[in-house]
């Protein structure tokens, strides 16, 4: 619709958590492609990505260490949760933007700021472990697909809450991550790759189930307002 206030912002509409996400996405990818550049930084700058990712990357080695000596330190706990802001390219980068705007901002309106948190760290930390315990690939993990891809879980949830409860088939809300798979399929069978769709799968079932918990909640506590 149409608003005849041209000083309207138009991300202002965006929930403060999703630009806050994408922005911090942004920001560290611009700081690459800068030090890649040679605008700052100086030579060193050119290794900055990689560096980045041997620092903050989830390795399937760390966590067969962490097991095996049954030990947890901050320095490779915290990788569960930073590998999702470090990209391969560019392009990568900026397509995860677009998800965590889109799928953010769809998700936020139903779970607030605390649901699209929960559901972004929690997909792509548990996408990590589960990648580590069923595969020995010993592959470095990173890029924000798996949180991505958690977002999609919860925007599926809620799609097929909304459609069975207006009495209809909510079995096209699937129509999304089928639509991802197949790509990632087609994908891999044509330009090969490791097994990190496995990750994105992990993460979308997280996602999907943490939005039931956090829905239901959500409902439970409305009702009691209404109660009262």
């Amino acid at each position: 619709m149409y608003d005849p206030d041209h000083n309207v912002s138009p991300i202002h509409a965006l929930p403060p958590v999703v630009v806050l996400l994408t922005g911090l996405i942004a920001a560290i990818e611009l700081l690459f492609q800068a030090g890649a550049h040679g605008f700052i930084g100086g030579p060193e700058a050119i290794g900055w990505r990689i560096s980045a990712a041997r620092q903050f990357g989830f390795f399937d080695q760390i966590s067969d260490w962490m097991f095996q000596n049954q030990s947890a330190p901050l320095e490779h706990v915290i990788r569960l949760f930073t590998y999702g802001f470090i990209h391969r390219s560019f392009p990568e980068a900026l397509i995860v933007c677009v998800y965590v705007l889109a799928l953010g901002n769809f998700v936020a309106k139903e779970l607030h700021w605390f649901g699209v948190l929960s559901v972004f760290f929690t997909s792509q930390a548990f996408g990590a472990i589960g990648y580590a315990l069923i595969l020995n690939e010993h592959t470095l993990l990173i890029g924000g697909y798996p949180a991505a891809f958690g977002l999609i879980g919860a925007f599926t949830w809620i799609v097929f809450a909304g459609r069975t409860q207006a009495g209809k088939n909510g079995f096209p809300a699937f129509r999304l991550i089928a639509m991802f798979m197949a790509f990632q399929a087609v994908w891999k069978i044509a330009f090969g790759g490791n097994n990190q769709w496995l990750v994105e799968i992990i993460a979308f079932g997280v996602g999907f189930s943490l939005c039931i918990i956090l829905f239901t909640g959500k409902e439970a506590v409305l009702e009691k307002i209404r109660q009262r």
